[in-house]
């Protein structure tokens, strides 16, 4: 039996790959800040609560303490992530750089990159202990150099700052972190503009389609690609 954290999930993409591995028999830890909110949605489809807070060393300390006890890890999904004051909602326009701060960019950091950091080690023990452990970082296809980069496309069109960088510096950390445990699946995918909070929903698709790629780099097999950037139609430039 396959068991796996997913950080965020109590709603949005991290519900939906919540749902679909539980249906694919893994056993599933369903992450959430909110212990109501975790819980309600847990019970939806069978899967265990967990409470966590990515920004909180206690949380994620306590949290790999109970999954410790439980019987450990094999998959761990680090999904949790905001859009701090680039979220593109009807009352609130993406920050640029003539605009955005130091203070703007700093919660965006501390959950999307640091506490991405964070949960990886706090749970690095119990993945090494897995006979098939598998790591995926949910990244964005803006944080892709060559796409920002190229004229006449959505992602060089999109003027934020803090959230690209954000998620350009967790493909980085998937990048050494494979290279640094070679004997684990460790990737990087982007969903692709998903309807979810995170974006008021003025995302382009469903959140079923969002987590396709998610669901299917967490069951990646051990002879499977490592330290990648992947969308469900392959390989994304870097």
């Amino acid at each position: 039996m396959t068991t796996t954290l997913i950080t965020g999930a109590n709603k949005g993409l991290g519900f939906e790959t919540a749902r679909r591995l539980v249906a694919a028999g893994h056993t599933v830890y369903l992450g959430s800040r909110d212990a109501e909110r975790g819980r309600h949605a847990a019970e939806q489809f069978g899967a265990r609560l967990v409470v966590i807070d990515v920004t909180d060393d206690a949380s994620v300390a306590a949290a790999a303490k109970t999954i410790e006890a439980d019987g450990g890890v094999d998959v761990l999904v680090n999904n949790a992530g905001i859009a701090g004051f680039e979220g593109q909602t009807q009352d609130k326009g993406v920050v640029g750089a003539a605009a955005l701060t130091a203070d703007m960019m700093r919660p965006v950091l501390e959950t999307n990159v640091l506490g991405v950091v964070r949960v990886t080690h706090a749970f690095l023990p119990l993945l090494q202990r897995s006979a098939a452990p598998v790591v995926v970082n949910v990244s964005s296809g803006l944080a892709s150099l060559t796409r920002v980069t190229t004229p006449d496309t959505p992602a060089h069109a999109y003027p934020g700052v803090a959230y690209p960088v954000s998620k350009a510096a967790v493909n980085m950390i998937t990048v050494q972190y494979a290279k640094a445990f070679p004997n684990m699946r460790i990737n990087a995918v982007e969903p692709g503009y998903t309807a979810t909070d995170l974006n008021g929903r003025l995302g382009t698709q469903t959140v079923q389609q969002g987590a396709e790629i998610i669901v299917r780099m967490a069951q990646v097999p051990p002879d499977g690609p490592t330290g990648g950037y992947f969308d469900t139609t392959g390989a994304l430039p870097w």
